[in-house]
């Protein structure tokens, strides 16, 4: 079928919608909701069989619901309506819940269902359920809507009939005053709950120093305490706050806007505080360093974005970094585990995420709060790259790069440089650039084109679209799947790592890789590629007015588009067909 996405963005679900779908060989074009009379002329240019929105904040018009079927995905299960479904479903500790895909009608979420299937909401943040078990359960039962709408013969069900009718409960918008947390009397499981459910939009709003914050993540402490709201430690850039009972410690900050004050978008917990008190006096004193320990016992109740984990053969170095962004303080320090890793006696290294994102590449946020960002962005690219050259560099054990999330830009290319990309189903892949005006770096230009062949890799980068797990998979981006939920991620990885390890042909592929290099080495040497990419990023970062740095302005301040671009404005054929 021909179907329209209409969405308030391209977020992770839409493109996973988006991917799933056209893996399922239909064409899909999207329409980003920038206002209803764009909408009614996609409709007239594009005349879909079907409209499905998989995240949208805005009602769809009652000219267009009832002139084509149109599907929502509500992220609640049958009976459920609100918009803040998800947020209060973590807030209130639920540990199931579920999608509904619904047509639109006039009353919002109370349309024919067409589709629900249930999920678990382990205790995590928010943002990463959503991209998580939520989402495998959005895919399933949009999945599910599009087969049985294409059969002609299904019959949606009314939530008129009893057995919804009994379950519906509509819930309003959850607010601020119902996120707050009372430090003084709030338990630690509390304030978790409340952190977590807003961990990426909207944060929950706070003071901390006589500065309005919105606080953004939420890890439990098990050994420091303090004062109920005394901040304690700082590690990796976030923030240890005491709790009654125990502490918290809060990765990401985002200063309420003012006019003159702090920048209005999420920083590192602990850069944010030094930014915003550049332009005040006294601030708040020093915070003790809390040491990053790589190697933690499994009793332990701690946060740490870097973490190492030894099971006989296989090393697992584990990094999450909020919203997968990676600045130049994470690329070092990620480095230098990385080379600690190497020097332990393992056959087979795994660089991963045990789950949510990978890596999306540099840091946006902090580039842009930096007093120059075009020497920021220049110090994040090589820290970068010095990363991905390890990695490349690595010939005496094999390395994985394990998916538990999704990756972009640089962090995909990142996974290109191990010898093997073991991705979770569901993981969507965007393996380009252009869209940030940027040419790339993370020589993409040595191992994309070695992998996908040169023809597809500049296809790839001229697309700008993403690309499933399981078409990765198809075109060589990706060397295994793994079909498990995102908890269970981890395990099968180490499982699978260790079977890699035992294998008689470990040392053989290893040698076989280190040749390589060599030859490879021989024809045009790693670091002539490295130069080539940076000469490019070089003469883009420092000019003022090349579109990247309105671009990446945009993308921080999350300023909506005021149209769609036209590369997904057009239909997109099944991804096994070729390219119009």
């Amino acid at each position: 079928m021909e179907i329209l996405l209409l969405a308030s963005g391209f977020n992770s679900l839409t493109q996973r919608v988006f991917a799933a779908l056209r893996d399922q060989a239909h064409a899909v074009a999207v329409e980003l909701s920038a206002g209803d009379a764009a909408l009614r002329a996609a409709l007239v240019r594009l005349k879909p069989d079907l409209v499905i929105a998989p995240m949208l904040k805005s009602a769809i018009p009652e000219d267009v619901w009832s002139s084509v079927t149109c599907l929502v995905v509500h992220p609640g299960p049958l009976g459920d309506r609100g918009p803040s479904s998800l947020d209060r479903a973590v807030q209130e500790g639920r540990a199931e819940w579920g999608v509904t895909v619904l047509q639109a009608e006039a009353e919002m979420d109370a349309g024919p269902v067409w589709a629900t299937v249930p999920c678990a909401l382990p205790p995590r943040g928010k943002s990463d359920l959503y991209r998580g078990e939520v989402a495998d359960a959005a895919v399933t039962a949009v999945l599910q809507a599009v087969e049985r709408f294409a059969s002609g013969a299904f019959t949606p069900l009314s939530q008129r009939e009893p057995e919804v009718r009994e379950r519906v409960s509509t819930r309003p918008l959850l607010r601020q005053e119902e996120r707050r947390i009372d430090w003084s009397r709030d338990t630690t499981a509390e304030v978790l709950r409340r952190l977590r459910a807003a961990d990426s939009q909207p944060g929950v709003l706070d003071e901390i120093d006589g500065v309005e914050w919105f606080l953004h993540g939420g890890h439990e402490e098990d050994r420091l305490r303090g004062v109920p709201g005394e901040l304690l430690a700082t590690r990796a850039g976030a923030v240890c706050r005491a709790t009654v009972d125990g502490a918290v410690w809060i990765p990401q900050l985002r200063a309420r806007r003012r006019p003159g004050g702090p920048p209005g978008f999420a920083l590192p917990a602990s850069l944010a505080l030094a930014v915003a008190g550049r332009g005040r006096h006294g601030g708040l004193p020093p915070l003790p360093e809390s040491p990053v320990e790589l190697e933690l016992s499994p009793d332990r109740r701690t946060w740490s974005d870097i973490r190492y984990q030894e099971v006989g053969p296989v090393g697992l170095l584990w990094f999450a970094f909020p919203g997968g962004a990676m600045s130049t303080h994470h690329c070092r320090r990620l480095l230098d585990a990385y080379r600690e890793a190497c020097r332990r006696p393992t056959s087979v290294l795994v660089l991963g995420s045990a789950r949510d994102f990978f890596s999306n590449g540099i840091h946006l946020n902090v580039i842009e709060s930096a007093p120059d960002p075009a020497a920021e962005s220049w110090a994040n690219i090589n820290a970068v790259d010095d990363v991905v050259e390890a990695v490349l560099r690595t010939t005496d054990r094999l390395v994985v790069a394990a998916l538990g999330g999704n990756a972009a830009a640089g962090g995909v290319m990142l996974a290109q440089a191990a010898d093997e990309v073991w991705c979770r189903r569901g993981v969507v892949l965007n393996p380009h650039y252009r869209l940030m005006g940027l040419y790339g770096s993370e020589y993409w230009t040595y191992s994309l084109p070695a992998r996908v062949g040169a023809a597809e890799a500049e296809r790839m980068m001229a697309a700008a679209l993403p690309v499933g797990a399981g078409r990765g998979l198809d075109l060589g981006l990706v060397d295994r799947i793994v079909d498990c939920p995102p908890e269970d991620f981890a395990g099968s990885v180490i499982r699978s790592a260790q079977r890699l390890a035992a294998g008689s042909g470990v040392q053989a592929q290893t040698a076989r890789k280190k040749a390589d290099l060599e030859r490879r080495e021989a024809e045009k040497p790693l670091h002539a590629y490295r130069e080539e990419e940076l000469r490019r990023m070089h003469a883009v970062f420092f000019d003022p007015e090349h579109p990247y740095h309105a671009l990446r302005r945009a993308f921080v301040g999350k300023e909506r588009l005021a149209e769609t671009p036209e590369h997904l404005r057009a239909y997109h054929r099944s991804a096994a067909s070729p390219s119009p």
